[in-house]
């Protein structure tokens, strides 16, 4: 059994992804890792970054961006699906610039791969999320934040990545244009992984965090709206406060340790006081989703109350 890791990325060090955490955390499991790298500023180090891992397993497959031609977040899953081609795993594990495993994992997602490798009805496995938010003790379980995704998919050229690259799907005779289109694709049947993902997507010095907003929406929205709806925000992202969220007592992945090490900037963070009114609310603070939380949290033991879930889950 070979398992293949892989990612995409831009701009990593000038956003403030832990792309080097990101990879070195499956390396020990995977046989190679395949990472597009796409065409970054002048002032972005994120080759250099990647390459002082210093493995002969990571391969960096250098890409151009067309957000003409892959507009609304599907360059992302464009991206993806040039790394994922690239790969000759019977498995292949994306993981995504800000998404990190434990290495208390590994050999439980190691040892499902080689339970189902023969089981051709299982095209992937599903991982249960941890979202951090603001900084490395708090943490989001909230309605609105995905709590399980695809991250390992068959090495089968009909899947593909789907939508921004968040999840996949079977899209056979596919084009490799449309990756929003809905007609002729299939949600992958998968099994759990019995493992987490670790995600630091929200966790950014508040500078960091509001460039890297404005760099997502762009690749979504278009450079015009987004300079239209950043023209009066801030220069910094606003975290509101974090007793809106879970306090995490567990220990991160020591892959992350010398990132976290790099946090500075808790003076800009607060736990209590209001909710400001100089911005929307974030989900997580408005009532409404408050009241569904408590519900899918205490009533419903986790489930979803009207979530929308991309794949078909297989007792396996």
């Amino acid at each position: 059994m070979k398992i293949s890791g892989f990612s995409m990325v831009k701009n990593a060090t000038k956003l403030y992804y832990p792309i080097k955490a990101s990879i070195m955390s499956i390396l020990p499991i995977v046989d190679e890792f395949v990472v597009a790298v796409g065409d970054c500023d002048e002032d972005d180090s994120t080759r250099k970054e990647i390459e002082s891992i210093g493995s002969e397993k990571v391969r960096i497959i250098d890409t151009k961006w067309d957000l003409k031609k892959y507009p609304n977040g599907t360059e992302n899953a464009h991206q993806t699906d040039i790394a994922r081609e690239a790969c000759s795993g019977d498995w292949l594990f994306y993981l995504q610039a800000d998404e990190v495993v434990h290495e208390k994992y590994l050999n439980t997602i190691k040892n499902r791969c080689e339970q189902l490798l023969d089981d051709k009805q299982t095209e992937g496995l599903l991982f249960k999320y941890v979202h951090f938010w603001g900084d490395y003790d708090h943490y989001h379980v909230a309605h609105g934040w995905y709590p399980k995704e695809i991250r390992i998919v068959r090495n089968d050229p009909d899947i593909h990545s789907w939508e921004s690259a968040q999840s996949f799907r079977r899209i056979p005779g596919f084009n490799y244009v449309n990756y929003r289109q809905q007609k002729g694709t299939y949600k992958l049947k998968v099994a759990m992984a019995d493992a987490y993902i670790y995600h630091y997507g929200w966790v950014r010095p508040p500078s960091y965090m509001q460039n890297k907003k404005k760099a997502l929406d762009t690749i979504h929205k278009g450079a015009e709206r987004v300079e239209e709806i950043y023209k009066n925000e801030k220069d910094e992202f606003d975290y509101g406060p974090l007793r809106l969220a879970m306090k995490f007592n567990g220990d991160h992945p020591a892959a992350m340790k010398e990132w976290i090490g790099l946090f500075n900037w808790s003076d800009s963070l607060r736990t209590g006081g209001p909710i400001p009114d100089s911005r929307p609310r974030f989900k997580h603070e408005k009532l409404k989703y408050r009241i569904v939380t408590f519900l899918e949290q205490k009533v419903l033991r986790g489930g979803m109350i009207g979530g929308f879930r991309n794949y078909e889950l297989l007792k396996r």
